[in-house]
């Protein structure tokens, strides 16, 4: 990986596909709003839908928002990390109107990817960084996935391998009644309630968008899919989550053979790629809706839901 040359494009403007723990993300220089432009017109994202922006370290995060003492914490704790933290837009933030599409707030997030805080640490400046994906459509979870979905689209890919986590970081509300998930991600809510010693609050079905995410159509396959199948059908392509024994299905997927959410999670977005690219309809198993399996469930639902809305 040339981070070097990768920092280069960014500075001029240009847009780079970077790898993450969670799935690869597509970088702009958050504090332009040329750059910005450009990658809501790469990824043929919706501008009301806002970004969130990547730093290199906690300080930086506390630059561009307010943090309460229990987001601080829990920031504290868990990064570098899978967790995006939604915060009062602070004045004097350099993050740009059309990264935060228009809002007080802004997202913000302190990866564990050297590649990500080491663009950043370059720049001095921190990135948006929305999945390298065209929206709407399957997240990458490697550089393939990345130019299959945007090839001619942006200036560089750095290949980082296969992503550890596979799904994408898990999305908090700072409010005054405390941290609320607008969407569950690789951090579970189980162990966001051990560091907190409080409940997770969920955001209401009707909530504003305020976060990447909350669309109710996303993650989304060409493919027709169906949810929770414990018998598909002869032309479907079936994801098993463990070993199944069954005859009916056109062609077997396997999130994992074990039962493992942790390797279901890694594996979702490739085997919702591979499956699609059979071009037959595509059945799921059912999958726990404990740990991992919350955001998993979260995935599978809006890449079901129906694209027009």
């Amino acid at each position: 990986m040339s981070l070097d040359r990768a920092a280069a494009l960014l500075d001029a403007g240009g847009l780079v596909a970077v790898p993450t723990e969670t799935v690869y993300g597509l970088a702009a220089d958050a504090t332009s709003p040329a750059a910005i432009t450009a990658l809501y017109e790469a990824k043929g994202r919706p501008r009301f839908n806002p970004l969130i922006a990547h730093v290199d370290s906690l300080e930086r995060a506390l630059t561009l928002v307010y943090l309460s003492s229990a987001a601080l914490a829990l920031a504290k704790a868990v990064w570098p990390g899978p967790l995006t933290l939604v915060g009062r837009h602070r004045d004097t933030s350099p993050v740009c109107d059309l990264a935060r599409a228009g809002l007080d707030t802004l997202a913000v997030r302190w990866p564990a990817s050297p590649a990500m805080t080491g663009l950043v640490t370059r720049l001095d400046r921190p990135l948006a960084a929305p999945s390298a994906n065209r929206s709407g459509s399957i997240s990458p979870t490697t550089a393939l996935h990345v130019a299959e979905s945007l090839g001619g689209r942006i200036g560089l890919i750095l290949d980082g391998g296969p992503c550890r986590m596979g799904l994408e970081s898990t999305i908090l509300a700072d409010t005054p009644d405390g941290l609320v998930m607008l969407r569950a991600g690789a951090l579970e809510a189980e162990r966001i309630e051990a560091l907190t010693g409080q409940p997770v609050q969920r955001a209401g079905a009707g909530a504003a968008i305020n976060a990447p995410g909350m669309l109710k159509s996303h993650y989304a396959p060409q493919s027709p899919l169906r949810l929770d199948v414990t018998e598909p059908a002869a032309d479907e392509t079936y994801l098993a989550f463990r070993t199944w024994q069954g005859e009916t299905a056109g062609k077997v997927l396997y999130l994992s053979l074990a039962g493992d959410l942790a390797e279901a999670a890694t594996r979702l977005f490739a085997c919702l790629r591979e499956a699609d690219a059979l071009g037959r309809p595509i059945a799921v198993a059912p999958i726990p809706a404990t740990g991992l399996g919350e955001a998993i469930n979260d995935r599978l639902a809006r890449a079901a839901a129906p694209k027009d809305n």
